[in-house]
């Protein structure tokens, strides 16, 4: 599924024209995305939870050259899935 196709299917549960559906997805992944840049977790119940995990600094290997190269610490958003959405499948 793509964005149309999450957007078409909101729609039509919501009983919202696409359009009102696109501003709203658009407005949860921007809320999202601002929590989760303050270093705030987002939890949703019965979905799962959204948030930032530090990758620590590292070395890695050039595939091409096979030269080892330093990785530098970054932070990188995630997502688990809460147990009642898994119990679904």
């Amino acid at each position: 599924m793509n964005k149309g196709e999450l957007v078409k299917a909101i729609a039509a549960d919501a009983g919202l024209t696409q359009k009102e559906a696109g501003l709203a997805l658009d407005a949860f992944i921007g809320a999202v995305a601002a929590d989760l840049k303050d270093g705030n977790k987002v939890t949703i119940p019965g979905f799962g939870t959204f948030e930032v995990k530090k990758r620590a600094a590292r070395t890695g290997i050039n595939p091409a050259t096979k030269e080892q190269i330093k990785i530098a610490a970054c932070s990188v958003p995630t997502f688990k899935f809460g147990k009642s959405f898994k119990d679904q499948f």
